[in-house]
């Protein structure tokens, strides 16, 4: 896709932009870049900077301040569970769309480009398809139909109201699964093989032949060893350059961006160079899901500095690493942080043993933490030469 059809896609947030704090500079009021938002700092760049909303933080009378900033901060959105098979269709041929519903037309009041979230995932499956192929009610060619049904029918609903679709989610094991070398997991691949993917991405560009199609996973920010039995970075490359060489239509790789302080993370020049060898197959990249937690020890949990600090000064980093390297290439057309405060984040949740936390760029009172600072100061010194506008690519038909 040409740069300005894209930039279309993007015109009515940064019409918004224009409305949130731009207030022209004069002698007596010099330009202040710290006092604009992530959502309009970063369309400088052509990049949208966006988070994942809740539903039922959204829905909460008690808690304006979570729609305030959502509805202001940034200028692209996604469903963090609203739009999730289980979510849509709990009864089969019964679909819910309400929340789906609120979101999209959230996005639409507040000018606001809509990431979809997700099409084909293992995980959130309704109880009745799942439970279904277990009994052998449902045969895999009946599996397969449902499947491509369920594309159609939500890729159909929201045509020409989702900018980036994530079309598969999380299709490939980790080294420390069972057995450890690479492989394709999950129910769909254990019930339809691995062509399901190709299926997904071609009934989807059916759908909607103008929204741009992602494949998503987490831990590929950077290349490792460079064997795809072992390095899930090589494995994704690998996979998509096989069905990109097939025609399938395949625009975008989505790194989901879940870090966490206790780990060795990567550098900016690490990360940008993955950016760049997906970008040489042709597709656009982008951060979906950023956040980067802590772990939660007796010490943290009672309020004790000297080991918060060191935790938000290296989320900072982190979250400050994945932004430098999106800006270097232009390839990346969004940063999505996964929640933005620590009230709603999921990590506390999922989490637990040892517990963790900390993972969003603002507190549970809503205030700025380390992490959102560091990424406004990237946004704000970058610039030509070395930080230029978006380009993304055509979808792919």
């Amino acid at each position: 896709m040409k740069l300005r059809r894209w930039m279309a896609v993007g015109a009515v947030a940064v019409a918004t932009a224009a409305t949130l704090n731009m207030v022209p500079a004069t002698a007596g009021r010099p330009y202040d870049p710290t006092a604009q938002t992530l959502g309009a700092l970063g369309l400088r760049h052509g990049l949208q900077i966006g988070t994942a909303v809740s539903a039922d933080a959204l829905n909460d009378t008690a808690d304006p301040e979570y729609r305030k900033i959502a509805a202001s901060e940034f200028v692209s959105v996604t469903a963090e569970n609203a739009m999730k098979w289980e979510s849509l269709e709990p009864t089969r041929g019964s679909y819910d769309w309400e929340a789906a519903d609120q979101l999209v037309n959230f996005a639409k009041r507040n000018r606001q480009s809509v990431r979809g979230h997700v099409l084909v995932w293992h995980n959130q499956l309704p109880q009745w398809l799942t439970e279904g192929v277990a009994d052998g009610s449902i045969s895999k060619q009946e599996l397969r139909e449902l499947l491509r049904k369920h594309i159609t029918t939500v890729v159909k609903r929201y045509k020409g109201k989702i900018w980036q679709w994530d079309v598969v989610n999380e299709a490939v094991s980790d080294p420390w699964d069972t057995p450890p070398t690479l492989h394709y997991k999950g129910f769909w691949a254990e019930n339809l093989g691995p062509g399901y993917i190709a299926d997904a991405f071609r009934w989807a560009r059916a759908a909607d032949p103008r929204a741009l199609l992602f494949y998503n996973d987490y831990n590929i920010e950077a290349f490792g060893s460079g064997n795809p039995a072992d390095d899930k970075t090589q494995f994704v490359y690998d996979m998509v350059k096989r069905l990109r060489a097939q025609g399938v239509p395949i625009d975008g790789v989505g790194a989901q961006g879940h870090l966490g302080t206790q780990y060795g993370n990567f550098n900016t020049f690490q990360v940008t160079e993955a950016l760049k060898k997906f970008t040489s197959l042709g597709v656009a990249t982008a951060f979906t899901e950023v956040d980067v937690r802590s772990q939660m020890t007796e010490a943290v949990q009672a309020g004790n500095s000297e080991e918060i600090n060191p935790r938000l000064q290296a989320s900072a980093a982190n979250h400050s690493v994945l932004m430098k390297a999106c800006l270097l290439v232009r390839s990346c057309l969004s940063y999505t942080v996964w929640g933005f405060s620590d009230k709603h984040s999921w990590v506390p949740g999922w989490f637990d043993d040892p517990p963790e936390g900390l993972a969003t760029i603002m507190d549970e009172n809503y205030q700025p933490k380390l992490a959102y600072h560091e990424i406004k100061s990237d946004l704000i010194l970058a610039g030509p030469p070395f930080v230029l506008p978006r380009i993304a690519p055509k979808p792919r038909r």
